[in-house]
């Protein structure tokens, strides 16, 4: 069984970081991200950041220069550093992508369970 599993989570006061991992298990060869998502209740899960075909990264408006994505391609993990928390931040942040996985098939826009960050005035 695949899975991508997000940690890093928690409860963090305004100020604070956090970094957040979305790593692959199971039979997994190779994942192409494509980005960290976030969530809150009654609101449609909206992107926060994300590597561009070009290689570089594009991030939602709210949290650049605050935000950093970054991999990890040996470990197939991605990352999430999270500084300059602030409450609006506060959401369930899904990674997502798509998962090379034995006999050259691509599982595309898979996503993980999600962490809850949760970011206190």
């Amino acid at each position: 069984q695949v899975q991508l599993v997000e940690s890093g989570g928690g409860l963090v006061q305004a100020g604070g970081s956090l970094r957040l991992s979305c790593a692959a298990s199971g039979r997994i060869f190779s994942i192409n991200s494509r980005g960290w998502y976030r969530q809150t209740p009654g609101k449609q899960r909206e992107l926060v950041a994300a590597f561009t075909s070009g290689g570089s990264t594009n991030y939602a408006e709210s949290v650049k220069g605050r935000f950093t994505i970054s991999k990890d391609n040996t470990k197939n993990t991605v990352y999430l550093q999270m500084n300059s928390l602030k409450p609006e931040d506060t959401a369930v942040y899904y990674c997502n992508a798509d998962l090379l996985i034995p006999g050259g098939h691509w599982v595309y826009n898979y996503w993980g369970q999600g962490t809850q960050v949760t970011v206190s005035s």
